[in-house]
């Protein structure tokens, strides 16, 4: 019997991966993620998957990421009741990612409905912080480089892939069959987090693209953001930072305070981390001290460098402030959460700066901003844009595309296939031309929803 794979989402977007696996009876998943950016996309978090919930023997999860794990309390919901194997820092991640996903979503709704600007009565979340409780039970920890059952006869085994806490590669092996999932690839040089580990040997391989056409500056996020905010001090604004809560979050707060350590920044500049979400998270670093490249001290000082705001009410306060300061806030790509408040704040006066800190997907307000709108949608009503935007080139967790091909290179042979997925049409396609013409291996971009052999 074939080992068929079913592509539920991450092909011709960045977003909504899901991979079914099909070996006779058995269906696994390989991440379970939310559609974002272009309403055509998120509504496809609303449409029932071709396979009963409780037709999936398990789930794992190459890391936390909403894209990536960000539908599992939805697939719960639906009646799975399974195991969802993921490492020991993915599990944690998510104890923070989904729950908040879920508030956010309750949230979003009841505001929605209450100003009226929701074409929907009522506005409903695709499922609450209570559901999203209700999967973690569901996590499985399983330790980087051991080999497990997820089903009888079917072995999978995660090794490290660098871009956040808990990031895997995935290698299954089923019927005779070698599939190796790249996950979200990080970078080698990456400011905080480790390289990933080399590619394992594979009969066919599923490879993330999202910066698959192009190639990543060569100076650090330190040496890119200090002018920016030597800039924004001198002048008195307000620098709004959407953040991903996960990840890049942190790597900023070790940014500026080396920045504020070497003198190239004033230590009196306030800086503000305004997410439960990446509170939480900045804290985890301590107790995943083998997976970055900080040192105890080091992660012991991500929680000091900034003032970490919790409630709402201490958010709220900081529009009473003047400059100049820093907030960080998430969402990374503004989609939702706290940013947006400081966002429709600071974005109408032109000494403020709003600083973008990796891929805006396209159909998002931070995509808007980054491509130079004027205005931007932000609950129900457009906030013109006059305030500075700047897009770190040098902050992205995602490997390039030389690094993404390094990484294949170390496959101890070559693979019988390539899917090129999670990227966008033009990226991925420019990454398959360059995966076909310089290591002569077979790939192709698969479409939405369709099946192919492995």
């Amino acid at each position: 019997m074939s080992v068929n794979i079913t592509f539920l989402g991450g092909t011709g977007t960045v977003t909504g991966s899901k991979y079914l696996v099909r070996h006779g009876d058995e269906s696994l998943m390989v991440d379970c993620g939310l559609f974002q950016g272009y309403k055509l996309l998120r509504l496809r978090n609303w449409t029932p998957l071709p396979i009963d919930a409780d037709q999936v023997s398990a789930v794992l999860l190459t890391h936390a990421h909403l894209d990536h794990s960000g539908y599992l309390p939805l697939l719960a919901k639906q009646g799975f009741s399974r195991h969802v194997y993921a490492t020991s820092g993915t599990r944690d991640l998510c104890r923070i990612l989904l729950p908040d996903s879920g508030h956010i979503q309750e949230e979003d709704a009841e505001f929605a409905n209450r100003h009226g600007f929701s074409k929907h009565a009522p506005a409903l979340p695709l499922y609450t912080r209570q559901d999203a409780l209700d999967c973690l039970p569901l996590l499985k920890t399983i330790e980087f480089g051991k080999t497990f059952q997820p089903i009888p006869g079917w072995r999978a085994t995660f090794t490290p892939a660098g871009h956040i806490l808990g990031a895997a590669s995935v290698l299954l092996e089923v019927a005779g069959r070698r599939i190796l999932f790249s996950g979200d690839l990080g970078r080698p040089d990456d400011l905080i987090m480790n390289p990933p580990a080399s590619a394992p040997a594979a009969d066919t391989v599923l490879i993330e693209s999202t910066y698959g056409d192009r190639t990543h500056p060569t100076e650090d996020v330190i040496a890119e953001l200090g002018p920016v905010l030597q800039k924004l001090a001198k002048r008195g604004g307000v620098a709004v930072i959407p953040v991903f809560a996960v990840g890049r979050a942190q790597a900023l707060l070790h940014a500026i305070h080396q920045l504020k350590l070497r003198g190239d920044l004033p230590s009196s500049l306030p800086v503000f981390l305004d997410s439960p979400m990446a509170v939480n998270t900045t804290h985890l670093f301590e107790h995943h001290q083998g997976e970055h490249r900080l040192s105890s001290k080091e992660a012991l000082a991500l929680t000091h460098a900034a003032t970490m705001v919790s409630s709402t009410d201490e958010s709220r306060a900081l529009a009473s402030r003047h400059g100049p300061m820093v907030i960080l806030s998430a969402s990374g790509m503004a989609t939702g959460g706290r940013v947006l408040h400081h966002l429709a704040l600071y974005a109408g006066n032109h000494r403020n700066m709003i600083i973008l800190t990796g891929f805006q997907v396209p159909g998002t307000r931070g995509a808007t901003l980054a491509s130079g709108g004027k205005s931007v949608r932000i609950h129900g009503r457009d906030v013109p844009v006059k305030a500075e935007v700047v897009q770190l080139q040098s902050a992205s967790a995602h490997a390039d595309a030389n690094q993404i091909l390094a990484w294949l290179r170390t496959m101890p042979e070559a693979p019988n296939q390539v899917y090129v997925v999670h990227g966008e049409l033009g990226p991925s396609d420019e990454l398959r031309k360059r995966i076909k013409h310089e290591l002569g291996w077979r790939a192709i971009v698969p479409e939405h929803g369709s099946t192919w052999p492995t």
